[in-house]
């Protein structure tokens, strides 16, 4: 029996930053050699970034891709490491993994079974690798796969027929969604047990647009437990001792073959196997929030941001949420009431800020709300506007002042709408959906309020005031205006746009769920008819299987109707 010590690296790389994206991996290389460690592997493209989408296109982006493999190469002394990078040849381009060693590029692995997902299409962009490697180090044999690759060459059996192989080192960048990560580990503990073999999956840590990225690598034995796991949301070197056989050449099967010429380290103190806890679901998706919120503020070169302050639940939370991810000093609140602000949203917004010890600002809207009416009036006949007009023009007019303030100081505006709200339409274009950032955007009104409950949970104190956990939600545009004037209540609507939205329920089905066939109707029309607010709103984080963008999109000008 020999003792392979694996790392892997579960790093937060920048798209398009080949210089910083080179400079972690190699501070992670000498982290991992400092470690004693045989191999470290690192995620998916690790060098470009993940998705680098049509950053692929570009001839220069490739070429200095390549230059700075070759930095990463020249750090690989006494240690073989596996990087995951575009490879382009010939005219043609490879999701590829370089195996390297002792400064020297040993091989590449190129992706077979191309993804093609809604967070990144591989086949738009790559051509697919032909082979499948094996590995010797020292007697030991590897196989480096993308988990895409891994799923195919169990479900055909392969993996069961190849006993050269010790261990199989899985590199991923798979966005997350609620249960995802639960979902990924269940799914190679299964492969693992199933064809008796080792299985490191490592996947990459960060925020990327849209998308997060949590994390969680594990290490799974032949039965498929886990005997080693990273902490999800954040950057970590996974150290894993593990005990194998030496090989037993398959003559049944074929597979590339290739010697490293290495040694396995010597005697060393054997390394402390951590198993981190597995997430409760509500602070699962929290930290996604952070986590993302953090990235797209700072990777896109922001330090402060600012939201409007209502004095409801959405706005709290967004608050809270920016506080953790940046810092009280880097959160600024602006409170914009009007005469139709009750006196306990004034309060509670105040309080909000109070707890959170962030920056707020005053900016009484009416007089600007008045000089608007004056001026509908004079420009409608000298007949005043509408309710909707009067309505809609209070969140245009919150928007306004917050884009200045983006504008004089460069704080990025966070948009403060629910998926709830969003799927609906229950919202003002070019008002409250006006920002850079809709932090909430996937997350249902119904999950909004357990993620406060979480937060005051977690705090040991009412952060977020106990009042806004139970008054009615209300926009406050028009006096006694609740959501529930226009909208059902979100116990039931969440359900069905859940439904509808994620597990594609007709109308049939989602009647005999026990729901008003004209509600039903009536709920969808609204999601079918707002598409085009969606498209015209700030992207959000994505927290379910299936959020509005790219995940989802109806046609703007679509006639049917069910």
């Amino acid at each position: 029996m020999k003792t392979l010590r694996i790392a892997l690296a579960q790093i937060n790389p920048t798209v398009g930053d080949l210089k910083g994206n080179s400079e972690k991996i190699i501070e992670y290389i000498e982290k991992a050699r400092a470690n004693d460690a045989d191999i470290v592997m690192f995620p998916e493209l690790a060098v470009t970034g993940y998705p680098p989408e049509d950053l692929l296109l570009d001839k220069g982006f490739l070429k200095n891709t390549m230059s700075h493999l070759d930095n990463i190469i020249s750090h690989t002394k006494d240690i073989v490491a596996i990087v995951g990078f575009a490879d382009s040849m010939n005219k043609k381009v490879y999701n590829a993994a370089g195996i390297i060693a002792n400064r020297t590029l040993i091989d590449t692995y190129r992706k077979i079974n191309l993804t093609k997902s809604n967070v990144f299409d591989d086949s738009k962009y790559f051509k697919r690798g032909r082979n499948y490697p094996l590995y010797d180090l020292d007697g030991i044999g590897f196989c480096p796969v993308f988990l895409n690759d891994l799923k195919h060459l169990d479900n055909t059996g392969n993996l069961k027929r190849n006993t050269s192989s010790s261990i199989i080192l899985c590199m991923d960048a798979s966005c997350y969604y609620t249960g995802k990560p639960a979902e990924t580990e269940k799914a190679v503990s299964m492969i693992a047990s199933r064809n008796g073999k080792y299985i490191a999956c490592l996947n990459m840590t960060g925020g990327q647009d849209e998308w997060v990225f949590e994390g969680n690598s594990f290490v799974a034995d032949t039965t498929g437990k886990i005997i080693a796991k990273s902490p999800a949301f954040e950057e970590d070197l996974l150290l894993a001792d593990i005990r194998l056989k030496k090989n037993i050449p398959s003559p049944d099967y074929k597979m590339k073959s290739i010697s490293i010429p290495s040694k396995l380290k010597g005697k060393r103190l054997p390394v402390q196997t951590k198993i981190v806890n597995t997430l409760e679901p509500v602070e699962e998706v929290y930290r996604a929030l952070v986590l993302g919120t953090r990235d797209y503020v700072r990777k896109n070169g922001f330090k402060k941001v600012v939201l409007g302050l209502s004095g409801g639940i959405d706005s709290a939370l967004v608050a809270v949420i920016a506080k953790d991810a940046l810092g009280e000093e880097n959160v600024a609140g602006i409170s914009m009431p009007t005469r139709y602000t009750s006196e306990e949203s004034k309060i509670d917004a105040l309080e909000i800020v109070k707890n959170l010890n962030i920056q707020c600002i005053e900016v009484p809207i009416d007089t600007l709300y008045d000089s608007y009416l004056n001026l509908w009036i004079s420009v409608f006949n000298n007949e005043p506007p509408s309710q909707l007009t009067r309505e809609n023009i209070q969140p245009r007019i919150r928007a306004n002042i917050l884009m200045a303030f983006s504008n004089n100081f460069g704080w990025l505006v966070l948009a403060t709408g629910n998926k709830s709200e969003v799927g609906s339409g229950y919202s003002t274009l070019y008002g409250d959906t006006a920002g850079a950032f809709a932090v909430i955007k996937d997350v249902p009104k119904t999950l909004v309020y357990e993620l406060a409950r979480w937060v005051n949970k977690r705090g040991g104190t009412q952060i977020i005031p106990g009042r806004i956990l139970t008054k009615a939600p209300t926009a406050e545009l028009k006096h006694n205006q609740k959501d529930t004037d226009t909208l059902p209540p979100y116990e039931v609507l969440d359900p069905i746009l859940e439904a509808y939205i994620e597990d594609n329920k007709t109308i049939e089905e989602l009647t005999a769920m026990g729901n008003d066939p004209a509600l039903v109707n009536k709920i969808i029309a609204m999601i079918q008819k707002n598409e085009y607010k969606r498209r015209q709103s700030p992207i959000g984080i994505k927290i379910t299987k299936k959020s509005f963008g790219k995940d989802m999109s109806f046609p703007i000008t679509n006639r049917y109707r069910y």
